[in-house]
């Protein structure tokens, strides 16, 4: 027993096999020897014909012949067992070579569906980890790129503003130090947005309760004006004059800040932006639509994922750091709610719902 433990599936199921063939054929030879033995004696005695001439008749006919079948039905059984069992362990087999691929860090593993239902089924889920996997992988290696480049220029302007200043290039003026501020408030704006990307801002989760998502809303538009007035946009308001709605006010703020913010970036000189709010039997919907270049068809599925850029040079030049609508996407979906964003003939349309 301990051999048949220490070996493969394979022979374990040629080994249950075999010896359930060898249970079926013993019986079968027990009750050839007994019982027909015994019955093949009482009619040659019927007919006239000794005990001792029965048995020999017996062993001579029907002896040999369950012999040899017992023989060939042992090798058989083992021969099918064998193959059947080996049918069954190479998926397993190539599933478990994939795994060990995964585990060296080689995503691109997949295996072929085949064999029964239930080793299929093992197939596809095996597949389908694969792909996440590399998906993940995919998302890390460009958090660490983008990551780095978002660190790199306010650090890089630092160091060249303290040298300058080392060296006596430039004076230390109001002028120098309010350059230097504000590298520094960039970095701090990157921290603050990785910590709340991470979940990791003090006081615990989301304040959620019922506010005045109209009042909000003309609060952050009133805000944003002076961004609106400089890149010489027109704004459209739809918004009724009160929308209640479920939500953590400051996070609340945080997103439609964002959102704002977004499309002034991204919307060009004398553009249109349209914001819009509509109460509904269960939710309220809010919209911020921009005119624009759009985005690609391609690229709109990932442009909530982190520091994920529809145009990396341009979005760099434009100030963006990536993040602004994952942490969008992660505070509303906090509230309950969710959010999506759609873009075609030059217009594009970020929205969002909260629980009513």
């Amino acid at each position: 027993m301990r051999m048949i433990r220490g070996r493969g599936i394979a022979a374990r199921i040629a080994v249950a096999a075999v010896a359930s063939a060898a249970v079926g054929l013993g019986i079968l030879v027990v009750g050839i020897q007994v019982v027909g033995r015994q019955v093949f004696a009482e009619l040659m005695k019927s007919h006239g014909g000794a005990a001792d001439d029965a048995h020999q008749m017996f062993d001579a006919s029907i002896t040999d012949v369950v012999a040899i079948a017992a023989a060939v039905a042992i090798v058989a059984s083992v021969i099918l067992a064998m193959l059947f069992a080996r049918r069954l362990a190479r998926p397993l087999e190539r599933v478990g070579s994939a795994a060990r691929r995964v585990a060296d860090g080689d995503y691109a593993a997949r295996v072929p569906r085949e064999g029964p239902e239930e080793i299929a089924s093992l197939a596809d889920s095996f597949n389908q980890m694969a792909a996440a996997l590399a998906e993940q992988e995919r998302v890390r290696r460009d958090f660490i790129t983008n990551a780095a480049h978002e660190l790199r220029t306010p650090l890089t302007n630092l160091q060249g503003y303290l040298e300058a200043l080392r060296d006596g290039v430039i004076d230390a003026d109001s002028a120098t130090y309010r350059s230097l501020l504000e590298e520094a408030d960039r970095l701090i704006r990157l921290a603050r947005s990785l910590d709340a990307l991470a979940g990791d801002e003090p006081g615990g989760g989301p304040l959620v309760r019922e506010i005045d998502l109209g009042a909000a809303i003309r609060s952050a538009i009133d805000l944003a004006q002076p961004g609106f007035e400089r890149a010489e946009l027109r704004v459209a308001i739809e918004v009724p004059e009160t929308l209640r709605a479920r939500a953590d006010p400051d996070q609340f703020a945080q997103v439609i800040n964002n959102l704002l913010s977004n499309a002034i970036r991204y919307t060009p000189g004398g553009g249109r932006v349209t914001i819009r709010a509509e109460q509904r039997p269960a939710d309220v919907l809010v919209s911020i639509a921009n005119t624009g270049d759009g985005i690609p068809s391609e690229d709109l599925g990932r442009v909530f994922e982190r520091f994920y850029r529809v145009e990396k040079s341009r979005d760099r030049a434009r100030g963006g750091a990536g993040i602004g609508l994952a942490i969008v996407k992660q505070l509303v979906e906090a509230a309950g709610g969710r959010v999506g964003a759609e873009s075609s003939d030059g217009l594009t349309r970020f929205w969002f719902s909260l629980p009513a």
